[in-house]
């Protein structure tokens, strides 16, 4: 693996490190959906299942939903927006939105079978992560957030639980021990 950190931009991964104290981020990892210097960023935990069934709230999704088939918590801010993302044609138009090669994010307000071009997956998240201009850079310098090149898999993982540790375990050397990062030292 290479010690270059990834590019802060749209499609990377933030992955939460042992000393960000806030709780709505221990232990997450995020996909940034947006990334602008001079805007900030906007982003979705990727590893927060919620026990909602995506066919609950959005019966017409619920056949594309990636298992485990629930909506994930997103983040924090705007609890009632719901944000799909899918894996599918990587090109804008007709409900979809591109965000890295073959990820972006869909209008959940449409049927599936009104999209220009078909998804075969996707994930619901309920909120989402923002952060205003540079304050995302900051808590990186801080050492709150690792940036990492996500892999395929990593967005539509069904084992939401053990991405964390995965993600950290992939970047190999010192930062791979950190995935056995216990919140209690007697635990060692």
């Amino acid at each position: 693996m290479s010690s270059v950190p990834a590019p802060l931009q749209a499609g990377c991964l933030l992955v939460a490190l042992p000393s960000l104290s806030d709780p709505n981020f221990d232990r997450t990892v995020v996909l940034v959906l947006a990334h602008d210097p001079d805007d900030g960023a906007l982003g979705v935990v990727l590893n927060r299942p919620s026990d909602t069934a995506v066919g609950d709230p959005l019966p017409r999704w619920a056949p594309l939903a990636a298992q485990p088939g629930v909506v994930f918590l997103g983040g924090p801010v705007g609890a009632t927006a719901a944000i799909g993302v899918a894996r599918g044609p990587g090109r804008p138009g007709g409900g979809w939105a591109p965000v890295a090669g073959h990820l972006g994010t869909v209008d959940l307000g449409l049927d599936p079978d009104e999209l220009t071009e078909s998804v075969d997956a996707v994930r619901v998240f309920s909120g989402y992560a923002g952060w205003v201009a540079g304050q995302l850079e900051s808590e990186i310098d801080l050492g709150a957030w690792m940036v990492v090149d996500g892999a395929p898999d990593d967005v539509l993982c069904a084992d939401p639980a053990g991405l964390w540790r995965m993600i950290l375990r992939r970047q190999g050397g010192r930062t791979a021990w950190l995935a056995n990062w216990t919140l209690d030292p007697r635990m060692n």
